[in-house]
């Protein structure tokens, strides 16, 4: 049974575009009837919380507890729950709401819900009004429907990257097709694109990393990628027009597309899932028009698919690479994220919020 009243939990919050992540009291909402209360284990760290925090995408509400990458255990489930008990192991990834009756939330695509996902954390409660508080805590009560089972096959240390790089990456995939024997290039090697990688081999695909660092060579190769295109050297990438059949885009800055759209076969698609800004340098229609070829975007993927992600990751042995850190080391780990010091994904240990403060 679900507690009836609201509980105390702690994190670590932003006050202020400006402010470091610092230890906060707050309170966690009663339990609804369909809801799941969960003790937070290991929380992901996404480059995503510290756009949102630091107000980067003009959007942010304070005070803010980030986290939207998050594996627990579960403590209580309400009344109407039939999906999970307590001690089941659990996640919850970007979103935890949805308006549940328009097309797309029929179609288990909640993540294109008509009339907006309430996201883990930063968005006013579709109940209460209430903004929601994310995973960088010891605690969150969500709604059945958003939650997710973690095999048992999957480490779940690296499992939380899974809720957001991997669903980022595995959803396109997916949806577009790519079968045994396409050519998939993989734009950026960050926290998505090492996972595009591992996904993309994974489901039959030859993969090729492309890269503007040619240190990077050896460790795509690691990761699983067939090839490597050094980006900027104009000899490899005319050696490579028209031959893929997709492209995976992660890089989240502007960038030219025009060189990715050159190399795709015809009836190509160029998948952006990174790039949220104007696209600039402008595309050639003619890129498009004269072999065509798709742009697409794609976004995170509904609860279906991101259970899907996770059965496939524990199939096939698949897992984020991350550095675990404990959560009083926060601010030194964004600082360094923001570098792109990291392979690939922070992830706290929530143990470590026990002895804070």
């Amino acid at each position: 049974m679900a507690d009836t009243q609201a509980t105390p939990a702690k994190g670590y919050a932003a006050h202020s575009a400006t402010s470091p992540l610092e230890l906060w009291n707050f309170e966690r909402r009663a339990p609804r009837p369909d809801d799941v209360a969960i003790e937070i284990l290991y929380s992901g760290v996404c480059h995503s919380d510290l756009h949102f925090a630091r107000d980067d995408w003009g959007m942010a509400a304070y005070p803010v507890v980030p986290g939207h990458e998050i594996v627990g255990r579960v403590t209580s489930v309400g009344d109407q729950v039939t999906r999970y008990q307590a001690g089941d192991l659990v996640g919850v990834g970007c979103m935890v709401d949805s308006c549940r009756h328009c097309q797309a939330c029929n179609d288990g695509l909640e993540n294109y819900c008509a009339e907006g996902f309430v996201m883990t954390y930063g968005s006013p409660d579709g109940e209460d009004g209430k903004l929601t508080q994310g995973g960088y805590s010891d605690s969150i009560v969500v709604s059945e429907r958003f939650v997710v089972s973690i095999p048992d096959k999957l480490d779940i240390k690296s499992a939380a990257p899974i809720l957001c790089a991997g669903i980022t990456t595995y959803s396109p995939l997916k949806h577009y097709g790519v079968k045994p024997g396409d050519k998939v290039g993989v734009i950026g090697m960050g926290g998505l694109g090492h996972m595009g990688v591992k996904l993309a081999k994974a489901l039959g695909a030859e993969v090729t990393l492309f890269t503007r660092s040619e240190s990077k060579k050896a460790e795509a190769k690691k990761q699983g990628a067939d090839h490597v295109v050094i980006s900027t050297n104009e000899d490899e990438m005319q050696a490579i027009a028209e031959t893929y059949d997709f492209m995976l885009d992660t890089v989240p800055v502007q960038h030219d597309l025009n060189p990715y759209l050159a190399a795709l076969k015809p009836d190509g698609t160029h998948i952006l899932v990174g790039l949220l800004e104007p696209i600039d340098p402008a595309i050639s229609g003619a890129n498009l028009i004269f072999r065509r070829r798709v742009l697409a975007g794609s976004l995170i993927g509904g609860m279906p698919e991101t259970q899907e992600v996770l059965d496939f990751c524990a199939e096939h042995g698949i897992t984020c690479d991350v550095e675990m850190i404990n959560i009083d080391q926060i601010n030194e780990a964004w600082d360094r994220m923001q570098k792109g010091d990291v392979k690939y994904r922070f992830v706290i240990d929530m143990a470590s919020l026990k002895n804070a403060g």
